[in-house]
């Protein structure tokens, strides 16, 4: 795949249990780079927004709500298929299902609540990057 970037909130379940930094300890592990962070406490209306794709999907109000409960950490990470690697180390979304030493299988409290959300294709990536960052706050 080679050299990019992709996506990745830490979730509120994570957030309210002081996570961060073992999160991000994980994606550094896996040779990926922080290359923006913040931490954001969405509305409601900029989380439906952004879940938008999911808006006929029985979940969809849940989750806005959930993602708007409390802070999140939004962030760009950066390397060698990144994606895919992003998505291996956050684990399966099912967390019973999430392979021993991800981030789901050792933070999860549910499948709603896996502590983490990464973008699934470069193309999906660059728009969710583009919600939450400008250019200039992308720092490799």
């Amino acid at each position: 795949m080679g050299f990019e970037r992709t996506f990745s909130i830490i979730k509120p379940d994570a957030t309210r249990r002081n996570l961060t930094g073992k999160i991000n300890a994980k994606f550094e592990e896996a040779g990926l780079r922080i290359v923006a962070q913040k931490r954001i406490h969405m509305t409601k209306e900029q989380a439906g927004k952004f879940y938008e794709v999911h808006s006929e999907r029985p979940f969809y109000d849940e989750l806005c709500d959930f993602m708007s409960s409390e802070p999140v950490i939004v962030q760009v990470l950066e390397g060698e298929s990144a994606i895919s690697k992003n998505r291996e180390v956050m684990g399966a979304t099912n967390p019973a299902d999430a392979a021993p030493g991800t981030i789901r299988a050792d933070f999860a409290e549910s499948m709603g609540e896996n502590s983490v959300h990464g973008s699934d294709a470069p193309e999906t990536a660059a728009i969710e990057i583009a919600y939450f960052f400008s250019g200039i706050e992308l720092v490799g």
